[in-house]
């Protein structure tokens, strides 16, 4: 992912009006939507002022990762009945932070393909600086892995965009 892309927001369907303007359902991240006005942080004349890569790095939300220069963010909605998994990550989240948002992207490394079996995120796990990874009913977390091979010769596999 180029550096200036924020994340996706995942959002429990019932909070999604709290955190965004958007009351529909998006459960495809198919729709764009602003953060809310109560949920941004106000910015200086200097920062304002700020251009490029400078104004990107300025918070501009209390949910940041997720919130473009402009304020918007490409909503994921969660919804219990078809997702209740994940809709139940999200809930323990928020039960424990106040926020019924988690960050959403692509399981690959720059550059690379998106995952695309067990085998290719496990590789990809053991290859970046991710600390857990879970797979079904699996919690794999890095240190109880055996020992990784470093083979840096895999960032040369494919060519960056």
């Amino acid at each position: 992912r180029e550096s200036f892309r924020p994340f996706a927001p995942s959002v429990k369907y019932e909070k999604v009006s709290e955190w965004f303007d958007l009351a529909d359902k998006s459960p495809y991240m198919l729709l764009v939507a602003n953060v809310r006005e109560d949920k941004r942080l106000p910015l200086t004349e200097e920062q304002q002022n700020l251009f490029g890569i400078d104004k990107l790095n300025v918070p501009k939300s209390v949910i940041p990762a997720v919130t473009h220069v402009d304020y918007s963010a490409r909503v994921q909605t969660v919804h219990q009945e078809t997702n209740p998994r994940y809709w139940k990550l999200i809930d323990e989240f928020e039960k424990r932070t106040g926020c019924p948002v988690l960050i959403n992207t692509s399981f690959n490394v720059r550059g690379e393909p998106i995952v695309g079996s067990p085998a290719d995120a496990y590789t990809c796990f053991m290859r970046t600086e991710m600390d857990y990874l879970v797979i079904d009913n699996y919690l794999l977390a890095k240190p109880d892995q055996p020992v990784w091979e470093k083979d840096e010769s895999w960032r040369d596999e494919y060519e960056l965009d």
